[in-house]
């Protein structure tokens, strides 16, 4: 008798009708001809855990989290990671078939990959990061730097009591830089990093001056929308390498995919084509 269960996963958030996720699973599930469904959950703030914890019973074998609960799912969930207890947030919930609810972030492995694949030359020890930024999203881009071996970070975030706050807590490697400074800290920077929702359409520019951008300097900005942002625009007028930030949150979703549906997907053009629809 052949096995007729369908696996089913899902983002789940508030809002969650603008995540592009359900569109970049349906392409994995009909490229690698799976059956399987992945569903945006909406999800009320007093529901979350009650819900997290039905979706097994359901049959979800798991399940992305986007904002607001990253760092609320990590309550509910029975396991949790080391690199999501560092980031102090989860992006993805495994439903285990001993009943655990395991917690992963993904997000610094998906930056990572996303340099990897579009900037093949970068490489950790090449030179000091810079990185713009201090909230969640900071948080795992300097986990994944710290741990592929960058050895020296530049840290500048508009409240700089955020950033000290993160220094006290990734250690020496990291150096703060008054937000006034950003742009003298990019002069020394073989890697520039946006975390920052600013350039993102509906909010203010990135306003750090960038005419101390190395041209060997590889530049990557974590928002997609839109996929050119005025720094990445700026930085390839100077001979940069430029990556965008919608490579992340494609490579991020790669774990999860082959956990829940037994397929480890590929990242390429038509992947990107298909969430940009």
């Amino acid at each position: 008798m052949t096995d007729t269960r369908i696996s089913l996963a899902g983002v789940l958030g508030n809002p969650v009708a603008h995540s592009r996720s359900p569109r970049l699973f349906r392409h994995w599930l009909t490229r690698y001809d799976l059956a399987g469904y992945y569903v945006p959950i909406p999800v009320a703030e007093a529901d979350l855990e009650q819900v997290v914890r039905t979706l097994p019973a359901m049959g979800f074998a798991g399940i992305n989290v986007t904002i607001p609960y990253k760092e609320a799912v990590l309550e509910v969930a029975d396991l949790v990671t080391d690199r999501a207890t560092l980031i102090g947030a989860a992006n993805t919930i495994i439903f285990r078939r001993d009943g655990k609810i395991h917690a992963d972030n993904t997000d610094g492995y998906g930056f990572i990959a996303n340099l990897q694949q579009n900037a093949p030359s970068w490489k950790p020890d090449n030179g000091p990061a810079a990185v713009l930024g201090a909230g969640g999203a900071a948080r795992a881009v300097l986990t994944s730097l710290i741990e592929v071996g960058v050895k020296e970070i530049l840290l500048s975030n508009r409240t700089r009591p955020r950033a000290d706050a993160l220094r006290a807590e990734f250690g020496s490697r990291i150096t703060v830089v008054d937000w006034v400074q950003a742009g003298n800290m990019l002069e020394a920077a073989t890697t520039v990093v946006n975390t920052t929702s600013l350039g993102m359409t509906g909010q203010p520019e990135l306003r750090v001056p960038l005419d101390g951008l190395r041209s060997d300097a590889v530049v990557t900005d974590l928002v997609y929308s839109p996929l050119q942002t005025r720094l990445l625009r700026e930085a390839k007028e100077i001979g940069c390498t430029t990556v965008d930030g919608l490579g992340m949150l494609l490579h991020q979703a790669v774990p999860g995919f082959e956990r829940w549906f037994g397929v480890r997907p590929v990242v390429d053009d038509d992947t990107r084509a298909a969430v940009l629809e």
